[in-house]
């Protein structure tokens, strides 16, 4: 009795012979089909590069500057006027038993001007603030020329410009005089930016004495900086509000500053998402590409199937040999978007002074995807193939 005639298997290398020699045939459609994919992975990679690479810079400064900064302003009375400051209010903060350090600044009614020349309504965006002798240190902050203000002149006539106002004014180190409420004032300093104080950027600060001496200052403060310890913020927080005003807390404003660089991260994984978005669109038409190339391949090569089911080979081995070429047409577009992504997030990285970072779930899910595009791709096309009858498809010849 005649044995029954059993297929030949195939290994997993003869699968990848057989596969990669289709993708051969076919060099410039390989080409075109692979790069609609690797745009796809490309850009959902470098969106996903580049928003870590910004949190991670963000994070950074955040733990360079500390999250433990609180600002104390004036609100609105019942009447919808604004509120004072009371004049003690900075020594009222300083008694808050976590508190490490206070600092305030006051709005003057003056200009500051480069010379006596300038009229008086070109302010360029400065403003005139006194700032106390402990206001750097609350802050953080460095001079980038000259010095601070300290308990001798602070009550002469003395300023430090913020960064950006010495920009607008042209200064650029200490020593140079300014004109501010109708006599000279010599630039003490210069300070670097101060990231969360932005409004200290934009001022001319003159010690707490000088202001009210030659200024008019009435003394109240307009915004106070303070400083605890980390596991203490939200304790002081909670008091500052009525520790500067026990008959208004009402009209006290407290916020942390850093806030509103968490809050900018937020936004900015809000804008990952939409970017994200479009990269997974870019890789739907590339998986739409890869499709359409099988399926030509399909209808191309009819003779090369009903030969090889001529010759015994199964359904099955038919199936898996188009379903190969299919994955291994996206695993070349999915490794090449990957290292185009990094590249990209690298550069941008570098270019923006960020650290670059590229998170490994990213990447093992920009493979799984490139996967599973090239399995839905060549799955309809590799059944296609499959079910051809071999007289059919040599009929064609």
């Amino acid at each position: 009795m005649r044995a029954a005639l059993v297929p030949a298997r195939l290994s997993a290398g003869d699968v990848l012979r057989v596969g990669l020699g289709g993708l051969r045939a076919r060099p410039a459609r390989v080409v075109l089909s692979a790069l609609g994919i690797a745009i796809g992975i490309a850009a959902m990679v470098a969106v996903i590069g580049i928003s870590s690479s910004g949190k991670e810079d963000l994070l950074r400064r955040l733990d360079r500057l500390g999250t433990n900064l609180l600002t104390v302003k004036p609100g609105d009375t019942l009447f919808g006027e604004k509120a004072a400051l009371p004049v003690g209010a900075p020594e009222m903060v300083r008694r808050i038993g976590p508190v490490t350090a206070v600092g305030a600044t006051g709005s003057v009614d003056a200009t500051v001007r480069r010379t006596d020349k300038i009229p008086e309504e070109v302010t360029h965006g400065i403003a005139v603030q006194a700032a106390t002798v402990e206001l750097l240190g609350t802050l953080e902050v460095d001079t980038a020329s000259g010095g601070w203000l300290n308990a001798a002149t602070g009550r002469y006539p003395g300023v430090v410009l913020g960064d950006q106002a010495a920009g607008r004014l042209g200064l650029d180190r200490a020593g140079g005089q300014v004109w501010i409420g109708g006599r000279w004032f010599t630039v003490l300093g210069v300070l670097r930016p101060a990231e969360l104080a932005p409004e200290i950027d934009r001022s001319a600060l003159v010690g707490w004495d000088a202001a009210e001496r030659y200024l008019g200052f009435d003394g109240h403060p307009t915004t106070i900086y303070e400083r605890s310890a980390d596991a203490s913020v939200g304790d002081v927080r909670n008091v500052l509000a009525r520790t500067v005003s026990p008959e208004h807390p009402e009209e006290v404003e407290v916020s942390r500053p850093s806030d509103a660089l968490e809050a900018r991260a937020a936004a900015d994984g809000a804008f990952t998402g939409l970017l994200l978005g479009l990269g997974a669109v870019a890789l739907l038409v590339g998986g739409v590409g890869v499709a359409n190339t099988m399926v030509i391949s399909v209808l191309e090569r009819r003779r090369e199937i009903g030969l090889r089911r001529s010759l015994g080979a199964t359904r099955g081995q038919v199936r898996v040999q188009f379903l190969a070429e299919s994955l291994l047409l996206s695993a070349f577009g999915g490794a090449a978007g990957v290292a185009l992504g990094a590249a990209v997030t690298a550069g941008f990285a570098l270019w923006k002074g960020w650290p670059p970072v590229v998170p490994a779930w990213a990447l093992g899910g920009a493979l799984a995807a490139t996967l599973a595009i090239g399995t839905v791709a060549g799955l309809y096309p590799a059944m296609r193939a499959a079910r051809l009858p071999p007289t059919a498809a040599l009929a064609t010849v």
